[in-house]
C-alpha cells in the first residue's frame, strides 16, 4: 500500500475542567495488504503522569469521525472495560495479536481523512452518522488521513492541529514526554518495551479446517510458567449454526502451577444430514487477573461429512445429456423462419418482456449463485468461473480480503455496461421483484444470466478486460495452466446481454473503456467469442444453471437453449433463416464415438453416416487439424501432449469433445 499520512493531536491538560486519565496511546489505521491489522491503543495516567493499571473505563467512549462527511463513523462505549497491569487496553481487527480487548470489523478504523477521538460520555450520546461535537468534555483525539487533504472541518470543531506521517509497516506512538514517533506496532504493550510482563495463552489447533466425525486436541500455552495458583480457563465453540450439540469435550481446562501447557480433546459430530458447512468459533471467557490471550477469537471450519451432489460433471469434467432443458412448450416458436435483426429483435421480445421477465436484487444474487453455481461433486461448494475450481460456500466475500473469498463476477463488466447497484439494496429473496424492459441497462447489474462464482483474486485480475486468445493489457484469456472450461459460457452470457439490452453490444476488437459515468456499452472480441460458443460447447451444469436462473427472473438464455443462434444474430449465417430443428445437438450426442482418450499416435472418430468432418483446436480455439470423412475416420495424429478440443460435425449437426493428448 502506498505511504498514508496520519495526523495526530495529544490535548493539553490545562483545556479541561478535570485531570486526563486516559490518552490514546497508539494507533495503527494502515496495515500492509488488505487492512486486517488495525488497532487503537489506551493507556491511563494518574494526576502526576504515571501509568495507571487496572483503571475503569466506565464513563468514557471512543468516537471515530470521516471527514468526507464530517460525521461519526464508529463508537465503542469503554463501560465495563479496565486496562491492565500496566494501564493498557487496545481496540483493533481479530488478527491483532495480542488479542484486543474489544474486536473491531476488518477495515474498521478507517485510513483516509478522520478523527478517532475519546470522550467523557456514552455512545448514546454520539450517534453513528450524526455531527456531533462535545469539546467540553474531549479528553484526546487523532487525526489522521491517506493523503494530504487534512480534515480541516474536524480539526476546527476539535480545535486541534498537530500532524505526524505514518507508512502501512509502522504505527504512530505516544512517548512518556507526550510526544509522539513512527516505529513498529506495539500493540498491547509499552511502547518503550517496559512494564510488568504480562503471561499470554496462546491457543493452538493442529489444523484450521476439520470434518464432521474428526477429533482433535486444543492445546493452551502460557508464555511463563503458571505461578501461585492453577490456571483454571473456560472457552466456548458455539458459533451460529454450529451449536454444542455439534460436538463433545469439556469446555474447561486447567494448567497446573509451574507448567505451561495442557491439551483438551474435542470430537465433532456426524449427525447423518446435510446441514451445510459451519464454523466452530473459539472464544475465551475471562481470564484470570495476570493473564492475557494472546490469541483469542479464531474461526474453523467444519465441513458437513454428508454433502449433497449433482449427476452431472463439473464444466472440468462435463457431462452433456444429463440434465433436461425446461423450455416451457412454445417459448421459442416465435423466431422460426426468421433472419438478421428481426431474428434479434424476436429473441429480445422474449427475454425482456416487461410482462413477463422479473429484475430481483443485486443482493439477491448471492443466494442465487449458491445454487445455480454449485459445485455437482459437493453442494456446499460454489463452483468458480476462470480458475476450475470450487470454494467453500461459507467463503463468500463480504469485506475487501479477497484471498480466499469467491464473489460476483459481471461477463459484462460493471463499468463498460454503465449498470448501478440501487441505493437500499437488500436481499429479499425470489417472491419479491420488480419488473424491467431491454431499454433499463443499469438493471443489468443483477442480471444472473451474466454473473458468475469466481475467486476473488481473479476478480480482480479480470477487472474490466476485454475477451481473447492471449493475455494483455485490455485482453483476458483466464489464468495459465487451466483449460478454459469456462470459455463458451462466457460467450453464450455476452451475446445474451447484447440481445437483453439494447444499449449493449458486442464487437470485434478491444473497444476501450471510457470514463466513469459515460461507459463503452460494448465488449470485445466478437470473433473470439463465436470460436469460443464452438469449441466449449453447452454443457449440463450450464443447462442446469439457465434452468434455476429461468425460476427467478422468468426468461432463459437462448443461447445455451439453442448455441447456434449465436451464428444466425452474431455470425457467418445472418441473413439466413433460423429454425430449431438445425440447433438440435442430442442425435449427435447420442451416436458419435471418439476414442480412445488419452490418444497418442490417432484417434476414432465413428458413429455417423454420411459426409462429415473433424476439426481439432488447442484448448485457445486455434485450428491445428481438419479432416473431412465418410461415417468414419481413424485420424493420424501430429499434436505435442496437451488437452485438444474436437469438433465433429455431421450435415448441420456438431459436438465438441476434450482429448488427451499424451
Amino acid at each position: 500500500m502506498p505511504q498514508k499520512l496520519l495526523t495526530l493531536l495529544f490535548l493539553l491538560l490545562g483545556m479541561f475542567s478535570y485531570s486526563q486519565t486516559v490518552v490514546i496511546n497508539e494507533i495503527d489505521a494502515d496495515t500492509p495488504g488488505a487492512d486486517v491489522k488495525e488497532f487503537i491503543e489506551l493507556k491511563s495516567f494518574d494526576s502526576n503522569g504515571i501509568a495507571l493499571p487496572n483503571f475503569s473505563l466506565d464513563g468514557y467512549v471512543l468516537v471515530f469521525y470521516r471527514a468526507s462527511t464530517n460525521t461519526i463513523y464508529r463508537t465503542i462505549d469503554l463501560d465495563g472495560l479496565t486496562t491492565d497491569i500496566n494501564g493498557i487496553i487496545h481496540f483493533g481487527n481479530s488478527q491483532v495479536t495480542p488479542t484486543p480487548f474489544f474486536i473491531i470489523p476488518l477495515n474498521g478504523i478507517q485510513n483516509s481523512s478522520c478523527v478517532a477521538s475519546i470522550y467523557r460520555g456514552n455512545d448514546v450520546d454520539f450517534p453513528v452518522d450524526s455531527a456531533t461535537f462535545d469539546v467540553p468534555n474531549l479528553v484526546d483525539a487523532f487525526a489522521h488521513s491517506n493523503n494530504t487533504t487534512q480534515p480541516t472541518y474536524l480539526m476546527g470543531q476539535l480545535g486541534i492541529s498537530r500532524f505526524y506521517v505514518e507508512n502501512d509497516v509502522n504505527s504512530i506512538q505516544r512517548k512518556n514526554d507526550g510526544t509522539f514517533e513512527v516505529k513498529s506496532p506495539t500493540p498491547g504493550v509499552n511502547n518503550d518495551g517496559s512494564g510488568i510482563p504480562i503471561n499470554y495463552i496462546t491457543v493452538s489447533f493442529p489444523q484450521a479446517s476439520f470434518n464432521e466425525g474428526d477429533s482433535f486436541n486444543i492445546t493452551f500455552t502460557t508464555s511463563q510458567p503458571v505461578q501461585n495458583e492453577n490456571l483454571i480457563m473456560n472457552f466456548t465453540l458455539a458459533n451460529g449454526n454450529f451449536t454444542n450439540l455439534d460436538f463433545s469435550g469439556g469446555l474447561t481446562v486447567m494448567i497446573p502451577v509451574g507448567q505451561t501447557s495442557t491439551q483438551n480433546g474435542i470430537i465433532l459430530s456426524n449427525d447423518g444430514f446435510d446441514e451445510g458447512d459451519e464454523e466452530m468459533k473459539f472464544v475465551f471467557q475471562p481470564l484470570p487477573v495476570g493473564y492475557v490471550s494472546y490469541n483469542n477469537n479464531m474461526v474453523l471450519r467444519v465441513n458437513d461429512a454428508n454433502f449433497a451432489t449433482d449427476p452431472w460433471g463439473t464444466p472440468l469434467n462435463p457431462t452433456y445429456n444429463v440434465v433436461t432443458s425446461t423450455i416451457p412448450a412454445g417459448y421459442y416458436d416465435s423466431l422460426e423462419g426468421l433472419s438478421g435483426s428481426a431474428l434479434k429483435q424476436a429473441v429480445q421480445n422474449i427475454i425482456a418482456n416487461p410482462a413477463v421477465v422479473r429484475l430481483h436484487s443485486y443482493a439477491d444474487i448471492w443466494e442465487i449463485l449458491r445454487t445455480s453455481d454449485r459445485n455437482p461433486l459437493n453442494n456446499n461448494q460454489v463452483w468458480c468461473i476462470y480458475t476450475e475450481v470450487p470454494f467453500a460456500k461459507l467463503d463468500q466475500q463480504n469485506t475487501s480480503s479477497i484471498v480466499g473469498k469467491w464473489n460476483r463476477e459481471h461477463i459484462f463488466c460493471q463499468s463498460r455496461g454503465g449498470f448501478e447497484v440501487a441505493n437500499g439494496d437488500t436481499a429479499d429473496g425470489i417472491n419479491f421483484w420488480t419488473t424491467t424492459s431491454a431499454f433499463i441497462t443499469v438493471d443489468g447489474v443483477s442480471d444472473a444470466h451474466h454473473i458468475r462464482a469466481v475467486s476473488g483474486q481473479e476478480n480482480s485480475s479480470r477487472n474490466n478486460k476485454n475477451y481473447g486468445p492471449v493475455n494483455t493489457s485490455t485482453v483476458y484469456a483466464g489464468p495459465s495452466g487451466t483449460q478454459g472450461s469456462w470459455r463458451g459460457d462466457v460467450a453464450r452470457a455476452l451475446f445474451y446481454m447484447a440481445v437483453r439490452f439494447d444499449a449493449l453490444n458486442v464487437v470485434n476488437g478491444d473497444p476501450v473503456e471510457l470514463s466513469s459515468g459515460n461507459p463503452s456499452y460494448s465488449i470485445g472480441d466478437l470473433a473470439t467469442l463465436l470460436t469460443w460458443n464452438t469449441t466449449d460447447p453447452r454443457d449440463d451444469f450450464e443447462k442446469n444453471r439457465n434452468n434455476y436462473i429461468y425460476t427467478w427472473q422468468m426468461n432463459r438464455n437462448p443461447f445455451i437453449d439453442h448455441p447456434n443462434l449465436a451464428d444466425y444474430i452474431f455470425g457467418a449465417n445472418f441473413g439466413q433463416p433460423w429454425s430449431s430443428t438445425l440447433s438440435n445437438q442430442n442425435p449427435i450426442e447420442n451416436r458419435v464415438a471418439v476414442y480412445p482418450n488419452p490418444a497418442s499416435e490417432y484417434l476414432i472418430v465413428s458413429g455417423l453416416e454420411g459426409a462429415s468432418k473433424v476439426d481439432i483446436y488447442t484448448i485457445t480455439g486455434q485450428l491445428v487439424q481438419s479432416q473431412d470423412f465418410e461415417s468414419e475416420i481413424q485420424l493420424n495424429l501430429n499434436l505435442n501432449a496437451g488437452m485438444y478440443l474436437v469438433k465433429v460435425t455431421n450435415g448441420n449437426e456438431y459436438i465438441t469433445k476434450k482429448i488427451i493428448v499424451k
